[in-house]
Order: structure tokens, then C-alpha cells, then sequence
């Protein structure tokens, strides 16, 4: 697969995991879009870029914003590929959290990600090819202790993703989940804690993480191989994903439902 001439959108891209695909992809010969929240931090990343960008900015929670980028992105070179990596992590216990909490990240990691990725479907479905990524997390795979809320998102986020792959199955489009392990971004400082406010300060596993270009590579190479489930963890955090891997037979036996007609007949029967 070469990735020459295509167009990648990224949200979150402004910086961590995001940025690095951006810089990865336009490497490879991709086009990018980029969107986030802060334009000048997306200027910066495009300023490196050797290859054609463009920024549009909006709120993942803002549905007109989001709607308003998907038509632009779609009329400026079309969509090949879209990630949907915009986020925000936690760090508190259940006990002590705020469901004001649970509501945002949820809202900003799960419902937001749906509704950009439905908004885009009827163009990538129309032309019968492109990726689309999800950036779930090893947090999506295995429930973590200070990280309810957001493992709840993750999790969605990947039955979401679960569930499109097999709709899809028949249409050339492909889905791609992938779970990374401890990266070394800003998410521990941006994370909230039990009451919204934002952390402030990163910790050493985060710090001694996967540099964000080593996981951009990764992702993009297992992309290029086809691989559904992509896990890009280190050690433990790899062996758990790995001990939660969804095996390939099931996700065919899903996809071979629809191939015999099943959505079809779900439709039939009202």
C-alpha cells in the first residue's frame, strides 16, 4: 500500500500521538488535515509538514463546527484517511469523581468521535475505500484503577468501532482500533481529576513512554498491514493488550455474518 497522494485528517492533532501521525504520514506522501482546538499549535505542526495541509479548527462538541470541517476536508482533496484521536484522560477514583466528570469525557472521547466519524461515513462509503482509525487505548482493553471514566470511553469507542467494521465489512472501507500503551505526550498533564480540573502534572510512566513518532510508525505500518486491532504498548501494558486481543477468526465469523446478508434481513424484519 502507498499512502503517496492520499489525504489523512487527524483530530487532535496539535500535538502527542496526533501530531506524530500528521508528521509520519506526510512523510510517507500523504496530504493532512489537521483540526484540534488551538489553531496557532496546529500552524505549528503544518509548518514542518513537506507535503499540502489543511487546518480546520473546531471543538470536537461542537456538532455545526464539526459538520462545517467535514464538507471543507471533503471538497478539498477528498478523505482517505480519518483518526479519531481527540481526547482527554482522568485521573481519580470513582469514589471521589464527580459524574459531571464521567459526562465530559465521555462526551469529548466517545459521542464526539462517533458523531465526527458518522458525519463522514456517507463520503467514504460512496467511494468504497479509506481508513478509519480509532484511537481507543490499552485503558479500552483492561479496566485501570483512577481511570473509570475513561476507560468507559475507550471501551464504547472500540465496541463502536467493533460493530462499524462489521457493517462496513463489504464496502472496501477499513477499520482500524488502536490501543496504545503508555506514550509520551501531555495526556497524564491533561488528564481531569474528580473535579474537572485538569491534572497539571505528567508521571514517570508516561515520561519513560513510547516516543510519539516510534508509535505513529508503528500504527502506520500495521495500517499499511491490514490489522484491525492494533495494540503499541511496551511490556506489561503490551502483554495485557495482547491477553485481550480480539482473535481474527471472531472478527470474521462477524464479518461473515453481514456477508450472508444479515443486516438485510434485520431490515426486512423491521
Amino acid at each position: 500500500m502507498s499512502f503517496e497522494g492520499k489525504t489523512a485528517w487527524i483530530t487532535g492533532a496539535s500535538s502527542g500521538i496526533g501530531a506524530a501521525l500528521a508528521r509520519e504520514w506526510a512523510s510517507r506522501g500523504a496530504n493532512i488535515v489537521l483540526s484540534g482546538r488551538d489553531e496557532a499549535r496546529l500552524a505549528e505542526v503544518a509548518a514542518d509538514l513537506p507535503t499540502e495541509t489543511l487546518i480546520l479548527p473546531f471543538d470536537v462538541r461542537d456538532d455545526a463546527a464539526m459538520w462545517a470541517a467535514t464538507d471543507k476536508a471533503v471538497a478539498w482533496k477528498g478523505v482517505d484517511i480519518f483518526v479519531a484521536n481527540a481526547g482527554v484522560s482522568q485521573r481519580s477514583a470513582a469514589v471521589d469523581t464527580d459524574i459531571a466528570v464521567y459526562r465530559e469525557i465521555i462526551d469529548i472521547d466517545l459521542t464526539a468521535q462517533i458523531a465526527a466519524t458518522q458525519a463522514l461515513l456517507p463520503h467514504v462509503t460512496e467511494r468504497g475505500s479509506g481508513h478509519l482509525l480509532f484511537i481507543s487505548s490499552i485503558a479500552g482493553k483492561v479496566g485501570v484503577p483512577m481511570r473509570t471514566a475513561y476507560c468507559a470511553a475507550k471501551f464504547g469507542l472500540a465496541g463502536y468501532a467493533d460493530a462499524l467494521r462489521a457493517e462496513l465489512s463489504q464496502s472496501g472501507v477499513q477499520v482500524h482500533v488502536i490501543y496504545p500503551g503508555s506514550v509520551a505526550t501531555d495526556v497524564s498533564r491533561n488528564a481531569l481529576t474528580s473535579d474537572g480540573s485538569k491534572r497539571g502534572r505528567s508521571d514517570s510512566v508516561i515520561d519513560n513512554g513510547i516516543p510519539p513518532l516510534e508509535a505513529a510508525q508503528r500504527i502506520i505500518d500495521a495500517v499499511e498491514a491490514g490489522q484491525r486491532e492494533i495494540i503499541v504498548a511496551n511490556g506489561m501494558e503490551q502483554a495485557m493488550g495482547e491477553m485481550r486481543r480480539t482473535p481474527d477468526q471472531l472478527l470474521d465469523q462477524v464479518a461473515g455474518m453481514v456477508a450472508a446478508g444479515y443486516m438485510e434481513k434485520m431490515k426486512a424484519e423491521g
